[in-house]
């Protein structure tokens, strides 16, 4: 039984590896910011350790309108501080954090059943 598309949703993540994502008409080899909307571009943010509280606070604002949001803290599952969490809670937007390959493949999930989701995605090498 098939249970994938014909053709991907732009922002579908159809590949990613150790220091990249491709989407399907985009490979990106550093970090990166996706939504269901079909937005997509380059998240300054090189690891984990280099994210900054106003780096969340920008991405409180590119989720206004979303359900959840994945954060991909990369090859493991990190966590930012929880003051950091605080417009994201002030706007009611679930924010979820897990290893990158994981938002990757919740991304597709979420989006592929229709809600309105951001990913903010760290790619390390």
């Amino acid at each position: 039984m098939k249970l994938q598309a014909d053709t991907p949703q732009p922002t579908s993540i159809i590949a990613y590896g150790e220091g990249w994502l491709q989407l399907p008409e985009h490979r990106y080899e550093q970090s990166v910011l996706l939504t269901s909307d079909g937005e997509h571009h380059v998240w300054a943010c090189s690891s984990f350790e280099a994210l900054t509280q106003q780096q969340m606070a920008d991405l409180a604002v590119v989720a206004r309108s979303a359900q959840v949001v994945l954060l991909g803290s990369g090859k493991r599952t990190r966590f930012p501080p929880a003051a950091w969490l605080r417009p994201f809670m002030a706007m009611q937007v679930g924010l979820e954090s897990m290893d990158t390959a994981a938002a990757c493949r919740t991304f597709n999930v979420l989006a592929g059943e229709g809600r309105k989701v951001v990913a903010a995605l760290i790619v390390e090498r």
